[in-house]
């Protein structure tokens, strides 16, 4: 009678992934019972943290680099007005504020459609490809002559930047639990806040070195040059950015059945996959998801100032290189207090009062700023407003994403939603700052002053609710039967289990089927 053989290496493996798997089986049971107040699971295993540990040193290295050269390209025609930009294309009146508001209107067309098409493609290669896009964009910047060509190029590069924030944002929440994300995000966004800091001490020496080379203004090489560098990391990131837990080509199998478990576990009322219409309507029916987009668009209303900080930071009466030079530590003490606010937020699971106190900070900045033409005072302002209000951003984002994460089609659609309508603001809020109202800049520093108190109300309307269906969900957790939790997480582990049995081909498919219905 022949014999058939098997191929020693695949069982091998499969043994392999089902002895972890079994293991992040028990680890359920073990983390069902460690629930804080809000009924996100405590990080105590030494596997999950290295696995965390790997995440971190993979995927948000060139999530960051990404955001960083976003920035940077973007921050180029606000530094650009300091050399003479606005002369060079005979911009009059508005116009200025106008080229400002354009980007935006592409930006926000084109988010909602792109977090809904990211859930049904390949984010990685989605993502770097519209990086390719913004950065040839960028780059043809340079050969601008007049207003209208601005203008188009403009409004190209807001469609083309749109699916990168929110699709990173949702890529950060795939793979990172509520209390991970916050400080994720932070991590992230100063990719954003070190951009706007180093922005001006890279236009400073460009426009010193090659100011009048070959014709050119200082200005045009300055989008040539960032605008290369963005190609170069648009080709990386092709590489090097992972689809979903169970499709990444750097996890092993078992690595990549724990990742994506562990996400199932701690969304709060996860259920099964959806279509993208569905996303939607759940999304636009959910009324927590216009609260967040309230607060998101109050706060990004408070932060007019980031596309006219070299402007303000003029008004102190110094020449164009300190100017540049001087937009630097705002952005600075911005970077540490957003990681370090993002951190304790994170860490004691809390967003309420971490949203109100950054505000409380940024008011007072704004307040000062408005009420005094002192060079060292109005400087000390800057540093404030801009120090506190940023951490803010990543607070919001991250709860958006973990208390409207029931199916990853709303939250792809929920985290869309609260960044274009946050966004809107970046279209009306550049007529606040005429230049005609400099030093004080009166009326966008009494808006955003508004705008800051808005956030706080919002927030705190949030919290009541969720601290409502919070309590009500952990009573829920605790006298569910844990019989039925093992049966569903067992029904659930099995189904993602033949991904892994399959092989890397069959992971590439990702998963459609088997989430846990959370009771």
């Amino acid at each position: 009678m022949q014999t058939t053989t098997v191929d020693e290496k695949p069982m091998a493996a499969v043994e392999h992934a089902e002895n972890d798997l079994d293991l992040s089986d028990q680890k359920a049971h073990q983390t069902n019972d460690q629930l804080d107040r809000f009924g996100s699971y405590a990080k105590v295993d030494p596997a999950e943290i290295a696995l965390v540990r790997k995440l971190d040193i993979h995927m948000m290295p060139i999530l960051w680099v990404m955001y960083f050269l976003n920035f940077l390209d973007r921050n180029a025609m606000v530094n650009g007005k300091l050399n003479g930009l606005d002369d060079d294309l005979k911009l009059k009146g508005t116009q200025y504020n106008t080229l400002v508001s354009i980007l935006f209107v592409g930006y926000l067309l084109g988010q909602v459609p792109s977090n809904m098409i990211l859930n049904r493609v390949k984010p990685a290669w989605y993502m770097a490809g519209f990086m390719m896009a913004w950065a040839i964009v960028s780059t043809l910047t340079f050969i601008v002559k007049d207003y209208k060509s601005m203008l188009a190029v403009r409004f190209l590069l807001g469609v083309t930047e749109a699916p990168f924030y929110p699709g990173s944002l949702y890529m950060i929440s795939m793979f990172y639990t509520r209390k991970e994300a916050a400080s994720r995000m932070a991590i992230f966004y100063t990719g954003n806040m070190l951009a706007s800091s180093f922005s001006g001490l890279i236009s400073a020496g460009v426009f010193a070195g090659l100011d009048g080379v070959h014709g050119w203004a200082g200005w045009r090489w300055l989008f040539l040059i960032q605008g290369l560098v963005t190609i170069v990391a648009a080709i990386a990131a092709f590489f090097m950015l992972p689809n979903s837990p169970l499709e990444t080509s750097w996890l092993t199998p078992s690595e990549r059945q724990f990742a994506h478990d562990r996400i199932e576990r701690d969304t709060t009322g996860r259920r099964t996959g959806t279509s993208t219409w569905t996303g939607l309507r759940e999304a636009c029916t959910d009324y927590r998801t216009w609260i967040f987009c309230l607060m998101i668009n109050l706060h990004l209303s408070a932060n007019g100032f980031k596309n006219f900080m070299p402007t303000v930071v003029k008004t102190l009466g110094f020449n164009t290189t300190t100017t540049l030079v001087l937009t630097c530590p705002p952005y600075l003490v911005a970077t540490f207090t957003s990681v370090l606010v993002s951190w304790s937020s994170g860490r004691y699971n809390e967003r309420t009062w971490h949203i109100t106190i950054s505000k409380a900070l940024a008011i007072v900045g704004f307040a000062v700023a408005w009420g005094t033409v002192n060079t060292a005072a109005r400087y000390f302002s800057m540093v404030l407003f801009v120090g506190a209000t940023y951490g803010v951003n990543n607070i919001g984002m991250a709860w958006v994403a973990s208390t409207l994460g029931q199916t990853n089609e709303k939250k792809a659609v929920a985290v869309a939603l609260a960044n274009t309508l946050g966004n809107i603001a970046s279209i009306y809020t550049p007529y606040l700052w005429p230049d005609s109202d400099a030093p004080r800049f009166g009326t966008a520093m009494g808006a955003s002053i508004g705008f800051s108190v808005g956030v706080v109300i919002c927030a705190w309307g949030q919290s009541i609710k969720l601290l409502m269906f919070s309590g009500y969900s952990i009573i829920i957790v605790f006298w569910e039967d844990r019989s039925q939790f093992s049966e569903d997480f067992a029904v659930r582990r099995q189904a993602t289990m033949g991904k892994v049995n399959g092989g890397d081909d069959d992971l590439k498919g990702g998963i459609k089927k088997g989430a846990i219905d959370s009771k």
